[in-house]
């Protein structure tokens, strides 16, 4: 199912489909260029905004098959603008998305945005030419594309032969979930509210959502977050399912020594979701940090509309010796910095922007912080390690190295690997639980007392 942009029938304050175009190919343009999505939109206007993230995430869905079946179409390639423009009508022309306009209209449309631009103009009928072959010859061409992997499966070769060897049983539907548009799941502040009267009040304005865990409720149709009932007085916050099982493995069972507070810290924190869970479940001393200025105030603003207190301080988790005073800790939240190959269905131009190499480099990050901040926990003390990566090596491989170098380590109940969405006939995939989530890995380990 694609996400489907705003259209501008019957729609008097929607911009025209053809200036959605536009926008949509100067963001791809930037994504092309190694920008991701959201600094893409950063120039196209708030009017503009949800149709042209809609047209360019339905883009990046079908990118690769986009990309094979223009060079086919195209011997040699057209300057920057036409080229963008051209792909984008390629994608929207595939028969999984074509369900967003007519073809008719579409390519209208498209040539209507490249008449209108001076970059474009004068390759307005190479365009039209381009995209109605396509129209014509759609099934041999799509045919011939799928025997490139990238084609076939819309994600770099590299990427898919990857998931394959991580998940053999599973890869296929783990690639097709990606390809899927994720739902909009909340975390009810059950300080402020409870999941109960949210859930009603929210029905009475005609939004209807289902309970998911012990704080989740999951919308059947996406809102605005800001013009949902509740947003600004900090009743719940934007958190997927997933995620929100992070908090609660932490905390669960765990007690403080004697009679003080549980002092915990979250050591990668940004934007500050699971921050804020750890805090609304119980009272403690939390120490959130992250590495820059600009995502610690995203904490703060954060837990400021929450109505929750925390120190949140700019440091890098990997270097305690700058920021730690010596206690120990209770427990610790290491969501460490990961490929987030698990939260493709929302972000669809991660594995655009990814490289193999990657997965490598950010696993030796995660190593050295599982290793520098372990000794800060004290014994009987919890460390939950999670990423939103799929890939072994950022999961269970990091797991099962970092046990044997560690003798203190005990790996206590925790859900592994978790893959994202469902498969193709409905059924979970064999690693997940039961709802619905992105892809997320989770292990807790306790630090052993000493004999």
């Amino acid at each position: 199912m694609t996400q489907t942009p705003v259209r501008t029938e019957g729609a008097n304050l929607a911009p025209p489909l053809w200036q959605q175009l536009q926008a949509c190919a100067k963001a791809l343009r930037a994504v092309r260029q190694g920008r991701n999505h959201v600094q893409a939109l950063a120039g196209v206007s708030p009017a503009m905004r949800p149709a042209a993230q809609a047209l360019l995430f339905a883009v990046l869905r079908q990118w690769g098959r986009t990309l094979a079946i223009q060079k086919e179409l195209v011997q040699r390639a057209p300057p920057a603008p036409v080229d963008d423009l051209l792909c984008v009508g390629l994608a929207l022309a595939m028969p999984v998305t074509q369900v967003m306009y007519p073809m008719h209209t579409l390519v209208n449309q498209l040539v209507e945005a490249a008449k209108r631009d001076p970059a474009t103009r004068a390759q307005a009928a190479f365009i039209n030419a381009c995209v109605r072959r396509f129209d014509r010859e759609r099934g041999q061409l799509i045919q011939r594309s799928d025997a490139q992997l990238s084609a076939r499966w819309n994600h770099p070769e590299w990427w898919v032969k990857a998931i394959q060897q991580d998940h053999p049983l599973d890869w296929q539907a783990l690639l097709d979930a990606n390809l899927q548009a994720a739902p909009m799941a909340v975390r009810v502040n059950r300080r402020q509210q409870s999941v109960q009267a949210l859930q009603a009040l929210w029905q009475t304005q005609g939004i209807s959502t289902q309970r998911c865990g012990e704080s989740g409720l999951v919308l059947h149709q996406p809102q605005a977050v800001h013009a949902l009932p509740g947003f600004e007085q900090g009743w719940f916050s934007v958190q997927d399912p997933g995620a929100q099982m992070a908090a609660p493995l932490l905390l669960t069972g765990l007690q403080p020594i004697g009679t003080q507070r549980l002092r915990v810290l979250d050591a990668c924190a940004a934007p500050g979701g699971k921050t804020a869970h750890l805090l609304e479940m119980a009272d403690m001393d939390l120490l959130a940090i992250d590495v820059e200025e600009a995502r610690c105030q995203r904490v703060r603003d954060n837990l400021q509309r929450l109505q929750l207190k925390a120190e949140v301080r700019c440091a890098d988790a990997a270097r305690p010796s700058e920021w730690w005073d010596g206690q120990a800790w209770d427990a610790i939240l290491l969501d460490a910095p990961c490929t987030a190959s698990g939260i493709v269905r929302r972000h669809p131009d991660i594995p655009w922007l990814r490289r193999q190499s990657d997965v490598a480099a950010l696993a030796d990050i995660q190593k050295h912080m599982l290793q520098t901040l372990w000794p800060t926990l004290r014994h009987g003390g919890r460390l939950l390690y999670c990423t939103c990566s799929v890939f072994r090596a950022e999961g269970e491989g990091q797991l099962q190295a970092f046990l044997v170098n560690n003798s203190d380590a005990v790996l206590m109940p925790s859900p592994g690997h978790l893959l994202p969405g469902l498969s193709a006939s409905g059924a979970a995939v064999s690693d997940n639980l039961a709802q619905e989530h992105d892809g997320f890995f989770y292990a807790l380990l306790e630090k052993q007392q000493h004999a």
